[in-house]
């Protein structure tokens, strides 16, 4: 019996997408940037690549399946400590193959519920770190494999426990800038309305002075009796009406 052929070792080494990416790593997920053209002189149109994931420390420890049937499925990750997932054509990763540049590893919430024996690319039960490799498999087994990837450590979210909800302490030279610069605001406010409603107050009551004064002035006139008729003087007789002439006077006595 002849020994199966070692797989091919390839040179590339699988990396967190170094794109712009929002949650590019989770706690339970991580984006890969997606191979292209690394098994174009090794595959077949019927091969499949697959996504290795083992934890860092375990990753040496790793035997790559001679079929398919051998696969280790997701749910043995917590015992096996490694598991293969994301099985895709290999025609797929080609140079010319259209497609997201990112392959987004432990997305598949639904694997938690699932009791087949599918592959499975379910979220990631630990931070890690991981190690990742894309292994080719045709028909008779393995064909080519990357190298692995660094140690991919995922992010840890704080416990609930380790958050102080009192508000931070500060300085008593901060407390006590911050109280005079609060009271300095509080004058100058102060000073500025008392100004504004000074003036506000003096033009309102000029207003008043020259309205009011007008108003309240009495004009009431008193009673004048009608003005009676001047006796005539001595030695004035009036022929008609109206008209006066003066009598010629005596001369003096001497």
């Amino acid at each position: 019996l002849s020994l199966p052929t070692p797989p091919a070792r390839l040179p590339y080494v699988p990396q967190v997408s170094p794109m712009a990416l929002l949650g590019k790593v989770t706690a339970t997920t991580f984006a890969l940037e997606r191979p292209r053209g690394v098994f174009d002189s090794h595959a077949d149109a019927s091969d499949a690549v697959w996504l290795v994931v083992a934890f860092a420390n375990a990753s040496a420890a790793f035997r790559n399946p001679p079929s398919r049937a051998d696969v280790p499925p997701y749910k043995q990750l917590p015992t096996a400590r490694s598991y293969m997932t994301l099985e895709t054509p290999a025609a797929a990763y080609s140079c010319s193959a259209p497609g997201p540049p990112v392959l987004r590893v432990g997305s598949d919430t639904a694997c938690r519920d699932q009791g087949r024996q599918d592959p499975c690319n379910g979220p990631l039960p630990s931070p890690g770190p991981y190690r990742v490799k894309f292994l080719l498999m045709g028909c008779g087994g393995p064909k080519a494999e990357t190298r692995w990837s660094e140690p991919i450590l995922l992010r840890t979210a704080a416990s609930p426990s380790t958050i102080d909800p009192a508000p931070a302490r500060r300085g008593s030279a901060v407390v006590v800038i911050t109280s005079i610069l609060a009271s300095l605001g509080a004058v100058l406010a102060t000073a500025v309305l008392g100004a504004l409603g000074a003036e506000v107050w003096g033009s309102l009551c000029h207003r008043d002075l020259g309205t009011d004064a007008f108003l309240r002035r009495s004009y009431r006139t008193h009673h004048i009796p009608p003005a009676l008729p001047r006796p005539l003087p001595p030695g004035c007789r009036c022929s008609p009406p109206g008209l006066c002439h003066s009598a010629p006077q005596p001369p003096a006595p001497c």
